[in-house]
């Protein structure tokens, strides 16, 4: 087998990873996380003129904001509707942003591309975590800003992941919520870095419908739980649904008839040493 070639076992990850985020229609999920995803990025504080990568996209959400600043932006992501969407944005707006479809394992770009590689929510799902600090530390140059929002173990999302867990076969891959836990993030980057700064942020997710409704919502429009879902039969479905609907309304801060829950993430800046 050649050096860069995958095992059977890793194809199959991979090709069950892109099918999971290709389903549902993470664009329109995405448009509730606005408020977040901006809060992230202008911590950034990008200077002007700066090249901005973004890894794992999505429809554009990050890349689009950076634009808009007239920045140089790439996104990538490994699902190609996905890339799709996010080149109609910005045709749409006018902006100047290049997406490909691209795996956060193999970046396809130059050591030292970029002054800031940022993924939010997005890289942590790779399925290896090495590889990708290894990609993320070499296509960003010497005193540039690596940047990333993950999920914790700990917060709202790792516990509605761990609550999914349950009911469907694991991948086999390490846990995504890792890359939301400080000693394993250090492991990962450190050696590349000549700082590092660690903050656990809450993420805030808010719906004009109650709990069971957002439920149904990520059901519909999120490719994780989309998948799950699909996967299990209608006894197990309806399971999965009722303890989805209780840890959301068990974490709801919103009066009756909204939906609004932190959900905690660990924000990593770094330093390309």
């Amino acid at each position: 087998m050649p050096a860069n070639a995958l095992s059977p076992d890793l194809e199959r990850v991979k090709t069950r990873l892109k099918h999971i985020w290709m389903a549902g229609d993470y664009d329109r999920f995405s448009r509730y996380m606005e408020g977040g995803a901006r809060e992230f990025y202008e911590r950034l504080h990008v200077a002007p003129g700066s090249r901005l990568l973004d890894v794992g996209c999505g429809s554009g959400q990050l890349a689009l904001m950076a634009a808009k600043d007239g920045l140089e932006v790439i996104g990538v992501d490994i699902a190609g509707n996905l890339v799709e969407r996010a080149r109609v944005r910005a045709q749409a707006e006018n902006l100047r942003a290049r997406f490909e479809e691209a795996d956060a394992e193999a970046l396809p770009f130059e050591d030292a591309s970029f002054d800031v590689v940022a993924s939010l929510i997005g890289a942590m799902f790779a399925p290896r975590p090495d590889l990708v600090a290894k990609e993320l530390l070499r296509v960003c140059e010497p005193g540039g800003t690596i940047a990333m929002a993950n999920w914790t173990p700990q917060g709202f999302i790792g516990q509605m992941f761990k609550t999914v867990s349950t009911f469907i076969a694991p991948s086999g891959a390490p846990s995504p919520v890792l890359w939301g836990d400080e000693t394993t993030v250090r492991e990962r980057l450190g050696k590349g870095l000549s700082e590092l700064h660690l903050v656990r942020r809450r993420y805030t997710f808010s719906y004009p419908f109650p709990p069971s409704d957002v439920v149904e919502f990520f059901r519909l429009y999120y490719g994780p739980t989309n998948q799950a879902f699909a996967s299990l039969d209608v006894g197990a479905g309806e399971r999965l649904r009722q303890e989805l609907d209780a840890l959301w309304s068990a974490h709801n801060r919103a009066g009756m008839g909204c939906t609004t829950v932190l959900a905690e993430y660990l924000e990593v800046i770094g330093i390309r040493a």
